[in-house]
């Protein structure tokens, strides 16, 4: 029995031993047995997730380059100015977040690779699927981030 509380679909159970990881659904990937966790089909899958928003970040970083280039054009008048300057500084720090987060998917797409994958950095548990689904990048299991959170809340970063 799983132990996640969704019901699991019996026409599910074994659909996703005929597909490939990367055409699996959500629902697929969940009603898999726990037996299964981070199996060839299930590292393949997130592979396919994560290059996929690899490739989206880097599509708009292109598009960032470009946009602030169009936008350099001097404007007399101050509050329009100003307003283009605000929407540049948003953007920028848009990206930066994204910067990160591109490092966050290389570095879970190295711990594919290496077979680290998909286990709590801290305890060496799985993560589970539901919070992989969620969050891709996650490194610690969702017990193990509520105390790092609970840490930095008491003691500061």
């Amino acid at each position: 029995m799983p132990t996640n509380a969704t019901k699991v679909d019996p026409k599910l159970a074994n659909a996703w031993k005929n597909k490939a990881g990367r055409d699996l659904t959500q629902a697929e990937l969940l009603a898999m047995p726990e037996s299964e966790y981070m199996n060839d089909k299930q590292l393949e899958y997130f592979r396919t997730v994560l290059e996929a928003q690899k490739a989206d970040l880097l599509s708009n970083a292109g598009e960032t380059t470009e946009h602030l280039r169009e936008d350099t054009s001097i404007v007399p008048d101050p509050a329009d100015r100003a307003t283009i300057e605000e929407e540049h500084a948003l953007e920028l720090r848009t990206r930066d977040r994204e910067r990160k987060l591109l490092k966050k998917i290389s570095q879970s797409i190295a711990r594919i690779e290496s077979g680290e994958y998909g286990f709590c950095d801290e305890t060496g548990e799985p993560i589970g699927l539901g919070r992989l689904l969620a969050r891709p990048t996650a490194t610690l299991s969702l017990e193990a981030q509520q105390r790092r959170e609970l840490k930095q809340k008491m003691f500061g970063d």
